[in-house]
């Protein structure tokens, strides 16, 4: 499966969720996909989605949100896992998408090819730390507890096309809808 594919799988257990998308294709493929106020797509900001997701998520406690994350992005900004978790958001959704590559780069090969990241999630301490296709979605993102995600899927880019909004426009879209 495609990380394509895997975007169109998290979108069917959305409904009113805010959305934070991983930089490059993800946020291109989830733009093409199913565009909505709610969606807050990446730009130049590699490794930073969960961050921006974990502060929503503490922001807004009555909001759930749900992060699509990538994991070459997660390596970049490993002490998220760690600050996320310590805090417990219990709105928080956190999807890792693996592909084992940085997709938006040129699919370079990631240490997540050597690294179970479930089994490091539940090291941290994550109560609720699966694989995608071990879950029903929208249970997970209504539980009591922060919960971390991964969905294996293969390297590559679809060819979704540049998000034709500017980054203001996005960003005050998305305040709006909140």
């Amino acid at each position: 499966m495609a990380r394509y594919e895997a975007i169109q799988k998290i979108m069917e257990s959305i409904d009113e969720e805010l959305v934070i998308c991983n930089i490059g294709f993800p946020s291109r493929e989830l733009y093409e996909i199913d565009d909505r106020p709610k969606n807050f797509y990446m730009i130049g900001s590699m490794g930073l989605a969960s961050s921006i997701g974990f502060g929503l998520a503490m922001a807004k406690p009555h909001k759930d949100v749900v992060v699509i994350d990538g994991d070459g992005s997660l390596l970049m900004n490993m002490g998220s896992l760690v600050t996320i978790f310590a805090n417990n958001p219990s709105n928080l959704t956190w999807i890792v998408i693996d592909n084992g590559a940085y997709g938006s780069t040129g699919n370079q090969d990631t240490y997540c090819q050597k690294i179970d990241l479930v089994e490091a999630a539940k090291g941290v301490g994550y109560k609720n730390s699966f694989n995608f296709e071990d879950i029903n979605l929208k249970d997970i993102i209504r539980s009591d507890d922060v919960s971390f995600i991964v969905y294996k899927t293969e390297p590559g880019n679809s060819k979704a096309p540049i998000i034709d909004l500017d980054p203001i426009t996005i960003k005050e879209r998305f305040m709006s809808s909140i």
